[in-house]
């Protein structure tokens, strides 16, 4: 074996180690089935209803599962719970930080100010509000629009999760720094992480700026559109 197949042939094992341990950290975070999402495909993959997983679990069932939730201390101060709303055959899911007062109020996502510039982002992208799926990864308000603490964030990452299995969409959108740091197990800032790939058991993800964010800071949005450019183009290669 020469100098050549020696080097070829190490980057295999190492390739094939590093796919072992990948697979095991999906099966320890509860990942236990993959799906292939075909090009042309639309809404939920062939041989299962929208909205339901592998698992058999629906939307719905997830939702009544949830119940009238107590398990973090945020539901003392909430008026409404907001599960997250949208089309269960929907391609693309935006996940933001948690509901804000409009939200609270009216038990739906993204309602206020930061939700009219969110439905203009996805008219930007030739869709409509009912195409897509929206939700958060803490269903109650945190006391004055707080970040969401760890303890909370990990009493609600559970249905977030199985909301996202439920769906499986051609790609997530991560709304801000709370959003993507959750999703991709990351402590950097938003800044950093946008404009690069990565993944949520087997899913892509793109992350961008909170809208909230953008109506402070107005000048990001030039580089909030390229992230959409990302994102419509992932949906138009599926």
């Amino acid at each position: 074996m020469d100098g050549d197949e020696r080097v070829e042939r190490e980057e295999v094992i190492a390739a094939v180690r590093q796919l072992r341990w990948l697979v095991c950290g999906l099966k320890l975070g509860g990942f236990d089935s993959f799906h292939v999402r075909r090009r042309g495909g639309g809404g939920a993959p062939s041989g299962k209803a929208p909205g339901e997983h592998a698992s058999g679990r629906t939307l719905s069932a997830i939702r009544e599962e949830l119940g009238a939730c107590e398990r973090c201390r945020l539901h003392s101060t909430r008026a409404h719970l907001v599960f997250g709303e949208g089309s269960e055959s929907a391609r693309l899911v935006f996940v933001g930080e948690g509901p804000g007062f409009d939200e609270d109020r009216q038990g739906r996502p993204f309602v206020g100010r930061a939700g009219k510039l969110l439905d203009k982002m996805i008219k930007a992208l030739g869709l409509q509000r009912e195409d897509v799926y929206i939700c958060n990864v803490v269903k109650c308000r945190p006391p004055n629009n707080r970040t969401p603490n760890s303890d909370e964030i990990e009493s609600c990452f559970p249905f977030l999760a199985k909301q996202l299995e439920a769906l499986h969409p051609v790609v997530i959108c991560a709304l801000g720094a709370c959003a993507a740091q959750t999703l991709l197990g990351a402590g950097s800032a938003i800044s950093k992480l946008r404009g690069k790939p990565h993944m949520w058991r087997g899913i892509p993800v793109v992350a961008t700026f909170h809208p909230a964010y953008l109506l402070r800071n107005p000048g990001q949005k030039a580089g909030v559109w390229q992230d959409l450019l990302q994102v419509r183009k992932m949906l138009h290669e599926q």
